[in-house]
């Protein structure tokens, strides 16, 4: 594992490469992004961002959103795939927020988490984007990628969460997370493009997997042949 000085300075380096690392989910509130987010499960922030203008239109705020019907709020998000779990969530979620918060999102973890369709994950965007409260999100190329470069050493995403706020500090967890989601979308791909990365010398992936890979073959020198000595002439002897 590298020290807190180590991922430090790679953080600073994935910085100058991803200047004004932020969210890519467009919204104006809390709630607007808590919606956002759960959508975004097993979907694309360019997709969701297609859908959410219409949708917070007709949904503006929680008590809204509580009073949705299924098959009409299942007809707007269909295209953000899961469409129906997703529906269920938004409402539960709605619901909860008027009945517990006085339809506010709540600017704590445990309140967050206890709302129906909401994750850690989900819940450290909202805090570290929509409420200024640190937070560091941990999505698949968080994982990826801080494992992949040697920052963390977990595939648990409690675990790897847990290790980066460990070393960084609190002001800098979302825009870690950002940065580390944008590396992930941008560079460090399932198949990278390490030559135009940044943290290329630091990484673990590309000295153990990809600079081994790109080593030439050597091939193994046939020894040489030794030639076979010329047979001596036998002399003959005249006879007498």
């Amino acid at each position: 594992m590298k020290t807190a000085r180590d991922i430090n300075e790679i953080f600073d380096k994935l910085d100058t490469q991803h200047p004004g690392a932020d969210t890519e989910l467009h919204f104006r509130t809390a709630f607007e992004l808590l919606v956002a987010t759960i959508l975004s499960a097993q979907s694309t922030d360019a997709l969701v961002n297609t859908v959410t203008p219409a949708l917070f239109k007709r949904y503006p705020d929680a008590t809204a959103m509580a009073r949705a019907r299924t098959s009409a709020l299942e007809k707007q998000i269909h295209s953000t795939g899961f469409f129906r779990a997703k529906s269920k969530a938004l409402i539960g979620m709605a619901k909860a927020l008027v009945e517990r918060h006085d339809g506010e999102v709540p600017a704590t973890m445990e309140a967050l988490v206890d709302l129906p369709g909401v994750g850690r994950k989900t819940a450290n965007v909202v805090l570290g984007h929509a409420l200024g409260i640190p937070g560091l999100p941990v999505d698949r190329h968080v994982l990826r990628v801080a494992n992949r470069i040697g920052v963390v050493d977990s595939d648990d995403p409690v675990e790897v969460e847990r290790q980066l706020i460990s070393v960084l500090a609190p002001e800098r967890w979302t825009r870690a997370s950002d940065t580390l989601i944008l590396h992930g979308r941008r560079i460090c791909r399932p198949r990278p493009l390490c030559d135009t990365c940044v943290v290329r010398d630091d990484c673990d992936y590309f000295r153990t997997v990809i600079a081994r890979d790109r080593e030439p073959v050597k091939r193994a020198s046939k020894p040489a042949r030794r030639k076979a000595p010329r047979a001596s002439r036998r002399v003959r002897t005249p006879r007498r």
